[in-house]
């Protein structure tokens, strides 16, 4: 087991709405999901920016930076965060996300380094073992 889940004992995601985005039902359906699953859940609520997701996973020590968007701007937002991380040295740390997003993008954002995206209809089983799985395959630095 590597020494960040050890130290806390759950994997830790940090859930978080980017942008001008209104809408939160579905990403605080996915917190309450990863929480019945047995993960550390943070939810920084509505309209955040690059900056401040990346600030609060760093700050929260978080495995996980899940995006729930639903506006349009992924290929904006979801770039400029993987970006920060890249920055700050959180390799380690799974960026991925859902909403409304279509298969190019998808397929383009992956090549950007972001992981798994989930669509409307996704199960919140698939979604809990996808980042247990991750996070298995993917051990934290010391």
């Amino acid at each position: 087991m590597d020494k960040r889940t050890s130290l806390h004992g759950k994997i830790r995601v940090l859930v978080a709405k980017a942008g001008l985005d209104g809408h939160d039902r579905g990403a605080k359906v996915i917190a309450a999901a990863l929480r019945d699953s047995g993960m550390e859940v943070i939810y920084t609520g509505l309209r955040q920016t690059p900056e401040m997701i990346v600030e609060a996973a760093i700050q929260e020590d978080v495995d996980v930076i899940g995006i729930s968007i639903l506006s349009g701007a992924h290929m904006t937002i979801l770039p400029k965060i993987k970006k920060l991380m890249d920055e700050k040295d959180l390799d380690d740390v799974l960026l991925t996300g859902g909403g409304i997003i279509p298969e190019e993008d998808i397929s383009e954002l992956k090549k950007m380094g972001v992981g798994q995206i989930f669509t409307p209809g996704a199960s919140t089983r698939d979604i809990a073992e996808y980042i247990k799985k991750w996070r298995s395959e993917n051990p934290r630095k010391n």
